[in-house]
């Protein structure tokens, strides 16, 4: 699908409408999201990576928290992929293995700037934006959601102790998952983060 731009020309008047690739605009949209957060983010950095201008951005998008929700479902899309595929893991702790090999391999990569993209909006976001840290937090508690079922499940087949709460284990793998993205966002090693997880699952729960 093409978006149109309508282009002005030297002396001011409208020209033929400029078409560009809505995919890559948000893409490029998303770069600059991950990058500065939802507030740190301005119209003019968005339009100048997008290479669009205002009127285009909103014609074609809607409004910047627009924008931000369909950066986020992209992001979600493509550099969260991981997070299905860890669900289906043997074990529980496979589970938890490959959330956080996923977490460290998105958030600590060479390509892609560092940090969650959620976590980075949600700390950054003020009052002003409560819209976008409601919808950031409501699909985290959704994804949490499908952990506790699938440690839930894990319990039922013996492959976690019974003393343990499914609901508890999940917040627990959460905080770290975000500390983790924090901890990415401000500058730490690969190899320090990589300690952070090596040690968490020595510690995990087993019969």
């Amino acid at each position: 699908m093409k978006c149109s731009a309508p282009s002005v020309g030297p002396t001011g008047s409208r020209g033929r409408p400029r078409e560009f690739d809505p995919d890559e605009a948000l893409a490029a949209a998303l770069r600059v999201f991950w990058s500065r957060g939802y507030e740190g983010a301005s119209l003019a950095e968005l339009t100048d990576a997008m290479g669009i201008t205002k009127p285009s951005l909103y014609a074609c998008f809607g409004n910047k928290e627009a924008l931000f929700k369909k950066a986020l479902d992209l992001y979600e899309r493509d550099k969260l992929a991981y997070m299905g595929k860890a669900l289906e893991a043997p074990t529980a702790r496979g589970v938890a293995e490959r959330l956080l090999s996923g977490a460290l391999a998105t958030h600590c990569g060479k390509s892609d700037p560092h940090g969650c993209l959620g976590v980075i909006s949600t700390v950054a976001c003020s009052t002003e934006a409560d819209s976008i840290r409601a919808d950031v937090i409501k699909r985290r508690a959704s994804s949490e959601a499908a952990v506790i079922k699938r440690f839930e499940q894990a319990r039922e087949e013996g492959d976690l102790p019974d003393a343990v709460c499914p609901t508890k284990l999940a917040g627990c793998l959460t905080t770290v998952l975000q500390g983790l993205s924090v901890k990415a966002q401000s500058g730490a090693e690969p190899e320090e983060l990589q300690g952070s997880v090596d040690t968490f699952l020595a510690m995990w729960p087993g019969r």
